[in-house]
């Protein structure tokens, strides 16, 4: 069995093209036509649906693949074993990010990772909703959250520590809130899902569902909204920390913690290899944030 004719399967699966799939390994659409036409007459079943517009893989296909993808992460590891020191991760990397904190902080960290790894292409999918890594074909996910698929190896990249703020406008209009109770008489911005915050306090966990005049799925969007002073909200500082810097945001509430068990995460399907350019990406953030994160001691 071929392992470029495996390695085309795989990408396949991504692009739903074969041309596509076939320039980004260096083939002409002939020959990466003639790839799959071996492969299938190797394995003696047939693996995509081929139409005028895309190809689909098929049941058979679908069942293969995550053995492909398992043979093509062996194959990297073997690599990477017998090396002495000059392995370069190869290939390319899918990424599931959030879209905020993909934006704000591994956008600038790409043209360094790059640098160290000039044989890696990357491919993002941003967004702020959750995932599905092993549907989707993904090799990493960030994630900014607590932990509860048990399918996932995860490594902690950063704390997220989240707080309450509004903008000074906003505070001198309506007050500034003392205690957790008091935010009955306030409404809020918030993301879509957290309108309900759970401080701790002296006398165990206190929940406020929350008077929520906005939410939306969106970080950035959310804090801005709140500098305009429409109402407080629930922020993470990776997100604020600049505009809690420039006086723009004021947090509030500081003596009742919030109750919160997220970081962020990096994480893949704990059915695949950890494959030498996923090691690479996760290695490198994990020394770009470090212990104390750029956007925490930015706030000391």
């Amino acid at each position: 069995m071929n392992i470029q004719h495996i390695k085309l399967l795989t990408r396949i699966s991504i692009t739903n093209n074969i041309s596509q799939a076939g320039k980004e390994l260096g083939l002409s659409p002939a020959v990466a036509s003639s790839y799959i036409t071996k492969l299938e007459d190797t394995l003696g079943v047939k693996l995509i649906y081929r139409t005028t517009r895309k190809v689909s893989l098929t049941e058979e296909g679908e069942a293969f693949l995550p053995h492909a993808e398992d043979v093509l992460n062996s194959i990297e590891l073997a690599r990477s074993s017998v090396g002495t020191g000059s392995f370069t991760p190869q290939g390319t990397l899918r990424v599931a990010a959030p879209s905020s904190f993909a934006r704000m902080h591994l956008t600038p960290a790409l043209k360094q990772f790059s640098a160290k790894n000039p044989d890696l292409r990357i491919d993002f999918r941003l967004s702020d909703s959750m995932i599905d890594m092993v549907e989707g074909g993904f090799d990493v996910a960030i994630r900014d959250a607590s932990l509860n698929d048990s399918t996932l190896i995860a490594r902690k990249l950063a704390a997220d520590k989240r707080i309450i703020c509004a903008s000074p406008q906003y505070l001198e209009k309506f007050g500034t809130p003392k205690i957790p109770s008091d935010l009955k008489d306030h409404v809020c911005v918030n993301l879509t899902g957290l309108e309900v915050w759970s401080f701790k306090t002296a006398s165990g966990i206190e929940r406020i569902k929350t008077n929520t005049v906005m939410k939306a799925d969106n970080g950035e969007m959310v804090r801005d909204v709140c500098c305009e002073g429409l109402g407080l909200t629930l922020t993470s500082t990776w997100c604020s920390y600049e505009q809690l810097i420039s006086g723009k945001l004021i947090e509030v509430l500081a003596d009742y913690p919030l109750q919160s068990d997220t970081a962020i995460w990096a994480v893949y399907p704990s059915s695949r290899l950890l494959a030498p350019k996923v090691r690479a990406f996760i290695d490198f953030f994990n020394d770009y944030f470090g212990d104390e994160p750029y956007w925490e001691k930015a706030l000391i």
